[in-house]
């Protein structure tokens, strides 16, 4: 798909006592820029699939994901392109991919965390969240593989975002369905100037306003278009729930940072 980055920073918890900036390089840890990342429907000769989408910051009161919305026509209406979804009361997914897999995943992730809550009477973590979408993705061409297990990978990545007794979470999982948990991530061939960017304005002490201006500044950088209220989604995570943010309040955002340098 088209050409695309995630970014994203988990904060320090109570037991998280360093903030720790680790910039990896995931879904497209083998992009290059050919004629395979123009096209959203575009698989390069050994069949992987390149898109590019942004998500970024968190502190130690929770998780900002902030992620560009690619707007391909005037008559799409802009509010019906999602990129974030609510797997739970505490557990949001920012997707990466083909979105009619992502479906399917995140499907499989609202029903584990549903079953969990029925079952046990509380949430379900975003660690066991993201296994229990692993175990599908890694039962693709299996005979005996449960519903729901395709022929083929998933394509799509998904990075998890929580807040559970653990404090605020963050997990990424690639294609193949492995999963590792991140203070810090950031994935696509811009991931580098992003990370020069973000340790340049991380602050230990930041809090969810300001990380949520900071998410916005280094996605207006990386961005081709001119970030506005319409081709961007935000949403934080905290131990209150999940807040996705609206128009005006992606333009309240918007608006800070023009005196952000």
């Amino acid at each position: 798909m088209g050409f695309v980055e995630l970014f994203k920073i988990v904060s320090s918890s109570a037991r998280f006592r360093n903030f720790a900036l680790s910039f990896v390089v995931g879904v497209v840890m083998y992009l290059t820029k050919t004629e395979y990342d123009r096209g959203v429907n575009t698989f390069s000769p050994d069949g992987r699939l390149f898109q590019v989408e942004y998500a970024i910051e968190a502190t130690k009161s929770g998780v900002v994901l902030a992620v560009e919305k690619r707007i391909n026509s005037s008559l799409i209406v802009a509010n019906s392109v999602e990129k974030i979804f609510k797997v739970s009361d505490k557990i949001a997914c920012a997707v990466s991919g083909l979105v009619a897999d992502a479906r399917t995943l995140i499907d499989r992730a609202r029903v584990e965390a549903s079953h969990h809550w029925f079952v046990y009477n509380n949430e379900m973590t975003t660690e066991d969240v993201t296994q229990a979408v692993s175990n599908l993705a890694l039962a693709f061409g299996d005979d005996d593989a449960e519903a729901g297990a395709m022929s083929r990978p998933f394509g799509v990545a998904l990075m998890f975002a929580g807040f559970d007794e653990n404090g605020p979470q963050l997990f990424h999982m690639d294609p193949s369905g492995t999963y590792i948990q991140y203070e810090a991530k950031a994935i696509g061939s811009g991931s580098e100037g992003a990370q020069q960017a973000l340790q340049e304005v991380f602050n230990r002490d930041m809090s969810l306003e300001d990380a949520s201006v900071q998410a916005l500044t280094i996605l207006r950088q990386v961005m081709e278009e001119k970030l506005d209220s319409t081709n961007v989604e935000m949403a934080c995570v905290t131990e209150d729930g999940i807040k996705f943010f609206d128009k005006e309040q992606l333009e309240t955002v918007i608006k800070q940072l023009k005196s952000v340098v």
